[in-house]
């Protein structure tokens, strides 16, 4: 099961196509017999396509080319239904790679959102891992399996979709990964020290410094984890036409921040972690902000 882009060969009813216009719009449709593509630019039979080699170009009722492609995963990512924000690709390709998903791995993501993480996980763990999904809303997880079935073309049978709190409802131990896409991913750290095996790794994905701030020092404070790393990564493209080569106007910047840590092996202790910090940087303000806050939580 590879999805959308994994299938070969010519068009056929059934399949999701991707239509570019001139202007480089791209409008994702779903061949049915009898259906129909209709735009201001007039309007493409869906039996047109039919039968044509992936890469044709069609035109519309008004003589406008499409080039007709089944679409990636990252143009489905873009384009799919959205109940809550997706993480870009920009950032799922750095999940992917730092934290290490391989074919086979066991990963645990909370939440499943509106299932973009979802798609990347299971193109990335096979049919011979497993990806369980958490997600607290039922009107998000409908919309991830939505997406997910659609992209995948039914049920994937590594994917396990669950409504629920991930405190609360989480069954899976042993697994490899643990993806946390939440307010307070820190809140969760006791229940992924003991869902991962010792090697295993988390990453958290939070949109602001002060979130930041504080599953970071959460998991220095926890001795089950190693030194967590944090990153977060900008997406510029460039305009290249002729002479004129230079950066485009607008970029992808700030999305979210992401990050890291290994569990280790239970009874260890890790050897203190040399690193300079800043002049002040934990002097008196940090430390009344600390105790502020586990006042507020006791």
């Amino acid at each position: 099961m590879t999805g959308i882009h994994g299938r070969r060969g010519p068009f056929a009813y059934g399949d999701t196509v991707q239509l570019t216009d001139p202007k480089g719009r791209m409008h994702t449709i779903r061949l049915t017999e009898g259906g129909a593509f209709h735009s201001h630019k007039g309007k493409i039979d869906h039996s047109d396509l039919v039968d044509r080699p992936e890469g044709s170009v069609v035109r519309s009722g008004n003589g406008t080319e499409y080039v007709a492609l089944r679409p990636l995963l990252i143009d489905y990512t873009l384009s799919m239904k959205r109940g809550a924000t997706i993480v870009y690709p920009k950032d799922a390709a750095q999940i992917l790679v730092e934290a290490d998903i391989f074919p086979g791995a066991r990963v645990v993501e909370a939440g499943a959102g509106s299932g973009a993480m979802s798609n990347w996980l299971l193109r990335a763990v096979g049919e011979r891992g497993a990806v369980y999904s958490y997600e607290r809303r039922a009107d998000f997880a409908e919309i991830a399996r939505r997406n997910v079935e659609r992209f995948y073309g039914g049920p994937h049978p590594a994917w396990k979709l669950t409504v629920g709190d991930l405190v609360e409802s989480l069954e899976e131990t042993g697994v490899d990964r643990v993806f946390l896409d939440m307010l307070a991913p820190w809140e969760c750290l006791e229940t992924v020290a003991g869902a991962l095996i010792p090697g295993g790794l988390v990453c958290c994905y939070v949109a602001t410094t002060t979130q930041l701030s504080r599953v970071v020092e959460e998991l220095r404070d926890d001795p089950r984890f190693y030194e967590p790393r944090s990153w977060e990564t900008m997406l510029r493209t460039w305009h290249v036409e002729g002479l004129a080569v230079r950066p485009d106007h607008r970029m992808i910047g700030h999305t979210g921040f992401l990050v890291t840590a290994r569990r280790l092996a239970d009874g260890v202790e890790a050897p203190g972690r040399r690193r300079r910090p800043a002049k002040g940087a934990y002097g008196k303000d940090y430390e009344s902000a600390r105790a502020a806050e586990r006042g507020a939580e006791g």
